[in-house]
């Protein structure tokens, strides 16, 4: 089972290195990570995905909360739902008319943008769900060879009235 790890940590050296330290003590996988400070400069938001059961899931929130540098601590989809996205960029070759005009027209259905444009090559940009972006690069596989693919990794947000402050 999928889950998206929202933590919110103090912004200064080391504090991601315990966090990791900690998946990696417990032999815990992580799928993705994504961190980058907050509207707070002193504070940084790691979002993580990792899978595992229920039980897992409780005991890494468990242990994260007892790291000094950590104040919050939220499993998106355990503490009421979340929203996630991930963006995607992706480098592929379009040397003809025809297969230039395939990309734009996938890029127009699934709503991603093109970035970048030389006589070679297309770069593109999406942004959905996991599954989207999947989907997303599948499709585009499809028409063209995909020369190069870069994801951010997840990022989560609570739903609702409900946000993760100091």
């Amino acid at each position: 089972m999928r889950h998206v790890i929202s933590i919110l940590i103090e912004n200064e050296a080391g504090a991601l290195s315990r966090v990791v330290g900690l998946f990696s003590q417990r032999g815990y996988n992580i799928e993705s990570l994504t961190v980058a400070p907050t509207e707070d400069p002193t504070l940084s938001r790691c979002t993580i995905l990792t899978l595992g059961d229920k039980e897992e899931a409780e005991q890494i929130t468990k242990q994260l909360h007892k790291l000094v540098d950590v104040l919050r601590v939220s499993d998106l989809y355990g503490d009421g739902g979340g929203l996630e996205r991930e963006l995607v960029l992706m480098k592929m070759p379009t040397p003809n008319r025809n297969l230039r005009e395939e990309v734009r027209s996938l890029c127009q259905i699934f709503n991603a943008r093109i970035i970048d444009v030389t006589q070679e090559l297309y770069t593109v940009e999406f942004s959905g769900s996991s599954e989207e972006v999947d989907n997303f690069i599948t499709a585009m596989s499809g028409v063209t060879d995909v020369l190069e693919t870069v994801r951010s990794g997840v990022l989560g947000i609570l739903r609702g009235n409900h946000y993760m402050k100091k």
